[in-house]
C-alpha cells in the first residue's frame, strides 16, 4: 500500500498497538518484516500509521506474537479493515487535523466520559456559543475560517441522535455563568444543556461552587471508550493544541480522575434543577 501523505490519530493507534505488540513478543521490527514477507522499512511505515496493513495481516502478527488477548487482535482488524470515509473528511484540506481526528474518535466511540472547567463541551454547545469560542482565538481567524470551524462543530454533535453513544458529560459551575458572548446566549446554552440532558444517552451533572473537596479545575478531558479497553483514548486541550492520551498508565490516571471529578457533582436530576435557577439568576 503507498505510504500516506498524513495519517489519521486512528491510524497511527493501530500501528502503535501493533508495535507494542511487537515489543511484548520480544521481536524486532526486521523479524515482524520476515513473518509478513516484506522489508523493516514497510513494517516500520505500518507501526507509525504511515503504511496501511490488511486485517489479514493483522491477524497473522497477532498468531505469530502469540497473543493472548484476542479481543483486541479482533478490534485491531477491525481498524485495519475500516475504510469509513466519514462526513468529517471534507474538511481535511482546510482544517487542521485535530478536527477530523476529534470527530473519528467520537464516531467510533463505545461511550464518552467529558469534564468541562473552561468551556461548556463540544457536543453540547450552541452555535452561537462556539462561534464567541472560536472568534476568541489569537490571532484572530479569517471569516471563512470561523464558519467553518462553528459548522464542523454543529455537525460533530449529531452523533449524540444518530449514534446515541452513552455520553456523561461533568461541568463545573463557573462554565454555566461565564458570559462568552451575551446574556441571551448564555441563557440560550443553559437552555441546550437542559434540553441535550434529557436524551436517555446523556448524563449531565454539575459541579457547584460551594461543594467541599473539588481541586480538579485543570481536569477538562474527553474520554473516549474503545471497542477494548486496551483502545481508549483521552483527549486533552493543551496551550498548544489538542493531544491524544493511550498509554495504559495514562488512561488509568484519566479514568481515576473521572471519578474523582464525578464524585463531587449533583444526581442529574438535581443538576438540570441546579441549571433552571441558574437560568433566573443570568
Amino acid at each position: 500500500m503507498p505510504a500516506r501523505i498524513q495519517p489519521t490519530a486512528r491510524q497511527v493507534r493501530l500501528g502503535a498497538e501493533l508495535r507494542k505488540l511487537r515489543d511484548a513478543a520480544g521481536l524486532t521490527s526486521r523479524q515482524a518484516a520476515a513473518l509478513l514477507g516484506t522489508n523493516p522499512a514497510q513494517m516500520s511505515q505500518i507501526e507509525a500509521g504511515n503504511a496501511g496493513v490488511s486485517g489479514e495481516r493483522v491477524r497473522k502478527l497477532g498468531v505469530q506474537y502469540a497473543s493472548a488477548d484476542m479481543e483486541l487482535v479482533d478490534a485491531l482488524v477491525e481498524m485495519a479493515t475500516d475504510r469509513t470515509r466519514g462526513w468529517w473528511e471534507e474538511y481535511r484540506d482546510v482544517l487542521p487535523p485535530v478536527f477530523q481526528d476529534l470527530a473519528e474518535l467520537e464516531h467510533h466511540a463505545t461511550f464518552m466520559r467529558v469534564v468541562g472547567t473552561v468551556h461548556v463541551p463540544g457536543l453540547l454547545q450552541t452555535q452561537e456559543y462556539a462561534r464567541a469560542v472560536f472568534a476568541y482565538v489569537v490571532p484572530e481567524l479569517p471569516v471563512d475560517e470561523l464558519d467553518l470551524r462553528v459548522r464542523h462543530r454543529m455537525r460533530r454533535k449529531l452523533v449524540l441522535s444518530e449514534r446515541t453513544v452513552p455520553y456523561e458529560a461533568v461541568i463545573h459551575e463557573s462554565v454555566l455563568r461565564t458570559r462568552v458572548a451575551d446574556r441571551r446566549v448564555a441563557v440560550a446554552q443553559l437552555d441546550e444543556l437542559l434540553s441535550q440532558s434529557e436524551r436517555p444517552n446523556v448524563s449531565l451533572r454539575v459541579i457547584p461552587f460551594g461543594v467541599d473537596g473539588f481541586a480538579g479545575a485543570g481536569a477538562m478531558m474527553l474520554y473516549a471508550g474503545g471497542r477494548v479497553p486496551a483502545l481508549d483514548t483521552v483527549q486533552r486541550d493543551a496551550p498548544y493544541g489538542s493531544v491524544f492520551l493511550d498509554a495504559s498508565a495514562q488512561l488509568l490516571a484519566m479514568r481515576t480522575l473521572f471519578r474523582r471529578v464525578e464524585s463531587a457533582a449533583l444526581p442529574p436530576a438535581k443538576s438540570r434543577d441546579y441549571i433552571h435557577r441558574l437560568t433566573k439568576e443570568l
